[in-house]
């Protein structure tokens, strides 16, 4: 055989030490499955190439993978958060009342440029990562598609972040989420809403959204005296299937989740007020409730202190029909002390308060959520052909719910973010 000369060799070499460095084995002290909440022991996971390729309790680890060990730990999905706005920060001054909420939006949504805002985005995804979150859908609040250029930024690995399923521009009747809004400012609302009333309007918004990265369509169903109809949901659901996305629906009164999950929607977000008839009909049609569950600390920080009892009961009466939930917070205030990632997992306690069991939250934050996004064949499991979105806790979370707050290690794509 012919020798090679000096330089090809290096380049050999080079590329074997590459080839091995793709293929990383963890040891999962305890593997779960959020799906059937089964716990196998001691079990290997080989990742190569950002996907899982093998599991199980004898899979032999190839000459030359990287090894993790986290035989001392509970190893289980990646978390979805499947309500956030990644490049929105309010201060809303500690709870002091729902008028000091919407002047710091009008501040932030107004004043803040679409830049800086991405910025924010960018932090926001690096803590939500670490937090385990490997996953998230951005429903909008994003100015002028700041969210389309930070999921592209993570995409490209520019930034650190989950995977991000982002709305653009949210869908309004006129007005859009702000009230009293003064005829000389009638135009305060935007970048921040696309407003459409009739079905053309609809139709373009939708388009528009798409046109500029939309991967999800976020609408207002019932945020002002008008609200949109069950047809007018219907147009806009059937424009964004034909672009090949799911629809979300902002509901904050039973009428308009009742009008959303009649209208053929993917998720009603919040249904603060739901009645058990209108989740009985989000049942029978399939639709996710993604309630947002503000935690007392999160309601007194948006100055909504009486909608903790709210959402815990609706919670409750949820699982008691048997609506299909995924996990969603809706964070956007800023604390001292805390990231965007642990006051998003605080949210695990409105949960508890709800007296839904750890198997049930943790389907909601893993495959629950991944069938919402259509990531059920891909996201949402530890399995071959997976992406390899990987946490893991040093408590088993199956015992005691609180030890999914206390991520450990973070892999996602492959990629590991935290390991401590």
């Amino acid at each position: 055989m012919k020798a090679l000369r000096p330089g090809l060799v290096c380049l050999a070499l080079l590329a074997t030490s590459v080839l091995s460095a793709q293929v990383t084995a963890i040891r999962a002290g305890r593997l779960l499955d959020t799906s059937t909440g089964a716990v196998a022991r001691d079990q290997v996971i080989l990742v190569e190439n950002g996907k899982i390729t093998s599991v199980g309790p004898a899979v032999a680890i190839p000459k030359g993978a990287s090894v993790v060990d986290l035989s001392q730990k509970t190893v289980l999905p990646g978390l979805f958060d499947v309500h956030t706005h990644l490049c929105l920060n309010l201060k809303t001054q500690g709870g002091n009342g729902l008028q000091a909420l919407l002047s710091s939006l009008l501040a932030a949504t107004a004043i803040e440029t679409t830049a800086y805002r991405a910025l924010e985005g960018a932090s926001n995804a690096r803590d939500m990562l670490r937090s385990g979150f490997t996953t998230v859908r951005d429903v909008g609040n994003a100015g002028n598609y700041a969210d389309t250029a930070l999921r592209r930024a993570i995409e490209d690995g520019l930034v650190p972040g989950p995977t991000v399923v982002n709305a653009g521009r949210i869908i309004t009747p006129y007005g859009g989420q702000y009230h009293g809004i003064p005829p000389e400012r009638a135009d305060i609302g935007i970048p921040e809403y696309l407003y459409a009333d009739s079905p053309d309007e609809m139709r373009k918004a939708v388009r528009e959204n798409i046109t500029f990265g939309a991967k999800v369509i976020k609408i207002v169903v019932d945020d002002q005296p008008y609200l949109y109809s069950v047809d007018d949901v219907r147009t806009l659901v059937k424009e964004a299937a034909a672009g090949g996305l799911k629809v979300a629906a902002h509901c904050a009164t039973d009428e308009g989740a009742r009008i959303a999950a009649e209208g053929g929607v993917a998720s009603v977000e919040h249904a603060y007020r739901a009645t058990t008839p209108t989740l009985q009909v989000m049942k029978d049609k399939g639709v996710f409730l993604v309630g947002t569950d503000f935690t007392r600390q999160a309601a007194h920080e948006m100055g909504m202190d009486e909608y903790h009892g709210w959402v815990v009961d609706r919670l409750k009466r949820a699982y008691q029909v048997g609506v299909p939930v995924a996990f969603g917070t809706d964070v956007v205030f800023v604390k001292d002390g805390e990231t965007r990632g642990t006051l998003s997992i605080e949210f695990v306690t409105s949960f508890v308060e709800a007296g839904v069991s750890p198997k049930q939250i943790l389907q909601a934050m893993t495959a629950n959520a991944a069938r919402l996004l259509g990531m059920e064949k891909e996201r949402g499991a530890i399995a071959p052909g997976y992406a390899a979105d990987i946490v893991a806790t040093a408590g088993n979370p199956l015992e005691n719910i609180d030890a999914i707050r206390h991520v450990t290690f973070v892999m996602k794509g492959g990629q590991v973010y935290r390991n401590e």
